[in-house]
């Protein structure tokens, strides 16, 4: 069994900044974060291998959410910028213990809203 608690996101400017932190009780071989909207389907934005910290990112939001983890912490981070409109979401982080497959952890949520 994993543990994710998220913190961090709320409410930013258009162009702006906001942190999202991920802090996991267990291990884990791989973390991403995931994005909800209302009427939208699920959007895998960022992902991080725990092991070799190999990233993968949606074009939507590369260049300008780089992901990153803390092995001491067991914590992941998500660091938004260049914040647009569009990136009002709820996010999730997520992990998997294993290669492959569909994520099986899940945290809280954490709304992030950008205002123009």
């Amino acid at each position: 069994q994993v543990q994710l608690v998220q913190s961090g996101g709320g409410v930013g400017q258009a162009g702006g900044a906001l942190r999202l932190a991920c802090t996991a009780a267990g291990r884990t071989f791989e973390r991403g974060w995931v994005r909800q909207v209302p009427g939208k389907e699920r959007e895998v934005v960022a992902s991080i291998s725990w092991s070799g910290g190999r990233t993968n990112y949606a074009d939507s939001v590369k260049g300008r959410f780089p992901i990153s983890g803390d092995t001491d912490k067991n914590t992941v981070y998500l660091q938004m910028a260049s914040l647009k409109p569009e990136d009002t979401a709820v996010y999730y982080c997520a992990a998997k213990t294993v290669y492959g497959g569909s994520y099986k952890y899940w945290g809280q949520g954490t709304q992030v809203t950008v205002s123009s």
